[in-house]
């Protein structure tokens, strides 16, 4: 018997039970993006939006297919400014925080 548990699974108990925790995937794929790493951003957003909107509600509040949303949040997708701002906004508004960018000289 296999002692390993589906990692999505974790992550949502995890979300749901610290809010801290989705504050800090929220904070990380908003950071990777910034930092030129959207295919691992996207990854985390998509683990986000599973462990607290859902793709189904994702689609109501922004007003896209879900299908689209599922595509966009894919290892391969390509979302534009505007919907990563609308999903951005989406999850930010289900958490009940906002982000706030921030610059660091490089030495």
């Amino acid at each position: 018997m296999a002692l390993t548990r589906d990692f999505k699974h974790t992550i949502v108990e995890r979300v749901e039970r610290d809010p801290a925790f989705a504050k800090a995937l929220l904070d990380e794929a908003a950071t990777l993006f910034l930092n030129g790493e959207p295919e691992t951003a996207r990854l985390i957003l998509r683990d986000l939006v599973n462990a607290t909107l859902g793709f189904e509600q994702l689609a109501e509040v922004t007003a896209k297919p879900s299908k689209s949303l599922h595509r966009m949040l894919s290892s391969k997708g390509n979302p534009s400014m505007d919907n990563l701002a609308a999903i951005f906004s989406a999850v930010r508004s289900r958490l009940k925080v906002s982000l706030e960018a921030h610059t660091v000289e490089m030495a």
